[in-house]
């Protein structure tokens, strides 16, 4: 067994030799991401693949058959493996009714080994849902619900184009606790103009719904969107924004949430399970348009993406030709690919899930470790791996310690 360690170590110091391969001796949970990609309106600081539909009518229809021909021809690489976790994202996929979305989920629900305690989250838009849907969306199988509150102030909803206002927000929450134990609450701080009062007055407010989960993200000025290109005045400076962070951070522990992931938060073990296994380097079929996904075989791991335009994905699937990426991760990419994941994780990682999803050892990235360890970025303890308060706050700068060199 040390023979081939050492072996892996070698070939691994040469990225050039493309005769090894990987050994894994168990394949990952599987997750099943569904991508509806249009918005009523993109909002200014989004990078995700969203079109704005332009008054134009919804094709749901077609896109509902193209998701179906794109799951039916992935089915060879998922054949026999149970899917855990559904993710319906977007986009804005509270737009479909939902009766498309009961065809969507039908479909899985024929086609694969879809588990019967699999999490179905849908992402909705506070302005694009009412009772109807909701109750819908229910009755087909979503049994958590996620919505991109991002703010409870109009002002700052204005400021970042979200089509929906507070009153909107408040009756939207309302009316999914009517159905759903599972709710998740999206909210954004770092905003233009915002102060750190004003950032905790969104949380507190979020905070009374009671629901059990909520992710909390810090504005970033991503390439490719509008902000980008027109940055908006009064953006808090990187200082202000630890301090948010931290009085954020602290209002959530008081409150019994358990931050388990750099923007999660949890109460009573709520986690949300697909994202975790999104950060536990799991795999996950990707199927819509822009799509990603990743996917373990016993000797190799596999990326692909699909095309990103809405009308192209749904001409190119029924010809087999929608995918503009499909290739296997290279052997020295593996130990950067995991950490981006697994290090987000605030309460770190076990050390042998490394070597179980990965199928490399451990002592690839052993002298790494130990340099960010000596940096005080992680904490190495009892077989597990943990990224410290440091590490947590300057993210990037341990992540780019796990690139090839």
């Amino acid at each position: 067994m040390q023979t081939k360690t050492n072996n892996i170590d070698n070939k691994l110091n040469n990225p050039n030799n493309s005769s090894l391969h990987l050994q894994l001796e168990q394949l990952p949970p599987l997750s099943l991401y569904i991508h509806i990609p249009w918005c009523v309106k993109k909002c200014p600081y989004c990078d995700f693949n969203s079109h704005n539909l332009k008054g134009q009518t919804l094709p749901e229809a077609n896109y509902i058959a193209a998701l179906i021909a794109d799951l039916e021809q992935a089915l060879p690489l998922i054949w026999g493996r149970c899917i855990r976790t559904i993710f319906i994202g977007g986009g804005t996929p509270s737009l479909f009714s939902g009766d498309a979305i009961n065809q969507i989920i039908s479909a899985v629900r024929k086609l694969t080994r879809l588990s019967p305690l699999a999490e179905v989250t849908l992402e909705a838009n506070p302005g694009t849902v009412d009772n109807e849907h909701i109750a819908d969306y229910y009755k087909c199988g979503v049994n958590r619900i996620s919505f991109g509150i991002q703010s409870f102030n109009d002002k700052h909803l204005q400021v970042l184009g979200r089509i929906h206002g507070k009153d909107q927000a408040v009756e939207a929450i309302n009316l999914a606790k009517q159905y759903f134990t599972r709710i998740n609450l999206d909210l954004i701080y770092g905003l233009p103009k915002q102060t750190v009062d004003e950032a905790l007055s969104d949380l507190n407010l979020a905070l009374g719904f009671a629901t059990t989960h909520l992710s909390c993200y810090n504005l970033t000025i991503e390439p490719n969107t509008e902000f980008f290109t027109k940055p908006p005045s009064g953006l808090p400076t990187n200082d202000l924004c630890y301090i948010m962070q931290d009085q954020l951070i602290g209002t959530l522990q008081t409150a019994g949430f358990h931050r388990y992931e750099t923007s999660a938060f949890a109460l009573n073990s709520d986690f949300c399970l697909h994202n975790l296994n999104y950060w536990q380097f799991g795999d996950y079929l990707g199927i819509g348009a822009g799509a990603h996904s990743k996917l373990s075989f016993h000797d190799k791991i596999v990326r692909q993406v699909r095309h990103k335009h809405p009308q192209t994905y749904m001409n190119d699937v029924l010809q087999g030709t929608h995918l503009v990426e499909d290739k296997p991760v290279g052997i020295t990419e593996l130990p950067f690919e995991f950490m981006l994941n697994a290090l987000r994780l605030v309460d770190g990682f076990e050390s042998n899930i490394f070597v179980e999803r990965t199928g490399l050892s451990l002592s690839m990235v052993l002298k790494r470790l130990n340099y960010a360890q000596e940096k005080g970025l992680i904490k190495l303890t009892h077989g597990k791996i943990v990224p410290t308060k440091l590490g947590q706050d300057f993210l990037n700068d341990l992540l780019i310690l796990f690139l090839e060199e």
